[in-house]
This record gives C-alpha cells, structure tokens and sequence, in this order.
C-alpha cells in the first residue's frame, strides 16, 4: 500500500513536471499565433484590452499561454504606449516582453501633396503619428527649437523634404526635425553646392524658389522650364510676378487671383517687391529643388524666356516666350479656347 502510494506520487509530481515543462516550452519557444498583427497601443491602455486584441486580430492559438505570459511579465505594471507588430512565430513570452520594453516596429511618415499651410502639415503628420496636430504646429512655429537645426518659422519649409519616412509611431517632432534635417544634408552635396553658387544663389533661396516653381506646376518635365524664367528675371532685375506668391499672402484661399489681389501689402508680393520673398510658400520637392539647379533658361542666362502661360491645348503643361508681344499671343489664345469651351 505505501508502495503504491509512492509510486502515485512519483507520477502525480512527473505529470505536474510534465505539464510544466510543456507549458514553458508552449509559453516560451513555440508559436502561438495564427496572423501577423499591428497593434497601437496608447498611453493609459489597459493590458488585457490589448491582450484582447492581441488575441482577436493574430488569431492566437492558446489564449492561456498569452495569459500566463501577461500576469508573469506583469504586463499590466510595464506596458508601454507603440506600435508593435505581432507575427506569426512570437511565441507568447516575446509578445509580452515586446509591449514591456517598448520594441517598437517604425511606421511609415508620409510626407506628401500640396504641404503649403502649417495647418494642413500638422495635420498629416498627426493623422500618422501619436502626435497632436497642436504640438506639430508649434513645433512648426518653435523658434528655439528650429534654431537647433538652422532653420526658422518662416523658412521652415525648407526644412522639410517630401518623402517616406521610417520612424516610431511615439517619435516627437524632435525625432521628425532630425528626419528632415538628416535629408536636407544628405540633398545638398558639394557638386549641388556648387550649382548653386553659379547661380548666385544660397541654399535657403533655392529652397524659396524651388517652393515657387512647385506652387506653379505639378508637371516636373517643365520645371526646369519654369525656374529658368524667374532666373532669368531675377538676373535681368524684373519683378518674379509669381501669382502663387500672391496666393500664398492670402492663405490659399482664393478661387482665383484677381488685379486688386495683386495690391497686397505683403513681403512675399512679388508683383510689388522685386527679388524673392523672404521665405519659401509651400514645401519644395526634390524635383523643384533640382529644377533651379539645374534650369533651361530658353536661351542664355537672362537672355531667355521670360514669360509663360497655360497651354490653349489644356494638357495642363504652359507655353513660354522671350517676348512680351508672344506671351500675349500664347494668353489670347488661352483665353480664346477657353472661351471657346466655356460657350459649348
């Protein structure tokens, strides 16, 4: 009797072992979901909400291994706000350790569009990021803050580069202006340097031109095109005469840009000021930037076009002329199609 007493506590204690053993093994080493996940966790989130989706969205195969890994790990003491990707070979103590220590996975910034109103930016970035579009937007206006890069209010938007950033879901605008300032470097090279200085130019009035020549086209063939007509007026001392200047003055607002529109007492009027404005009126793209770098001037440096308008064919690309007499030939015949069009 006391034989088989012994003998069925030596099974009881190897089947507790046993199970023991499985379960780390289960909870440690073997993959316990179905899907990959992406899950945002935000600040003040309860661990077994996240637990919850967790489960639903990774479709977890034993919903008691993630459980014993959350209360182990006390997940619900050291969860920590993210954006974290749960993949298919986690094993459950990973997950639990990933939202304990903050291993987060980047997400994509997208920095793209028409970026010319602080507003409109702060709120792309913050429909991307945990960030508010109040904090951007004062991170936008930040005076000391923008000094630390080299950069102010009115240029900020220089500083900014249309692109696809890898970057932590959490980033503050810090880790975003370390983004922007990283590619600012990384686009002026020597030999871009260079091309700027032949054109009497410095880095910050290429970046407003460039803005410029971005507000007029979105057709990056032509914009060489474009920034060789306002070179070639800023050599010759002619006014830049840009409407998206004039637009800029008004917040973008206008349907359209009128002759009383024009008497704007602004600094970025370049109907009434000569030379460029004083900062850039939209966010410039690389292929602006390069345009002004590299411009067609339609002739020689001064000596080329000095107008342009939109194509009468309405393909949304513009005609350019040397002279005054052409470009109002090329605008009445606009005017005409649009006429034209307009009666049909």
């Amino acid at each position: 009797m006391k034989k088989a007493l012994i003998y069925i506590l030596v099974l009881l204690v190897a089947a507790m072992a046993a199970l023991y053993g499985f379960n780390w093994l289960r909870d440690n080493k073997l993959p316990n979901f179905r899907k990959q996940a992406e899950i945002y966790v935000y600040p003040g989130a309860e661990a077994n909400k996240v637990l919850e989706e967790i489960a639903d969205k990774a479709q977890v195969r034993n919903r008691a291994s993630l459980e014993r890994c959350f209360k182990a790990k006390q997940v619900s003491q050291y969860l920590k706000p993210g954006h974290y990707t749960v993949s298919p070979g986690n094993p459950s103590v990973y997950v639990a350790r990933m939202l304990n220590n903050g291993w987060q996975s980047p997400v994509r910034l997208s920095l793209t569009g028409n970026l010319r109103v602080k507003g409109n930016i702060a709120a792309k970035i913050a429909s991307q990021l945990l960030l508010d579009s109040a904090t951007v937007h004062r991170a936008l206006d930040d005076e000391r803050l923008l000094a630390d890069y080299g950069f102010t209010p009115r240029n900020v938007f220089s500083l900014l580069t249309p692109d696809t950033y890898d970057i932590y879901w959490t980033a503050s605008m810090v880790d975003v202006f370390d983004k922007q300032k990283a590619a600012w470097d990384a686009f002026w090279t020597a030999e871009r340097d260079a091309k700027a200085k032949a054109l009497r130019l410095t880095r910050q009035q290429v970046s407003v031109l460039a803005s410029i020549v971005k507000a007029e086209s979105n057709n990056e063939a032509e914009m060489p095109k474009i920034a060789g007509v306002y070179l070639n007026r800023l050599k010759i001392g002619m006014p830049l005469q840009a409407d998206p200047t004039v637009a800029f003055c008004y917040d973008y607002k206008l349907n359209r840009i009128l002759l009383k529109h024009l008497e704007v007492d602004s600094a970025y009027n370049t109907y009434k000021h000569t030379g460029l404005p004083p900062g850039p009126i939209c966010v410039p793209t690389r292929a602006a930037l390069e345009a002004v770098l590299n411009p067609d001037f339609g002739g020689t440096w001064g000596a080329g076009n000095l107008y342009f308008c939109a194509n009468a064919d309405f393909s949304g690309t513009h005609v350019f002329a040397k002279t005054l007499a052409e470009h109002n030939r090329n605008a009445q015949a606009f005017q005409a199609e649009l006429n034209r069009r307009g009666r049909k």
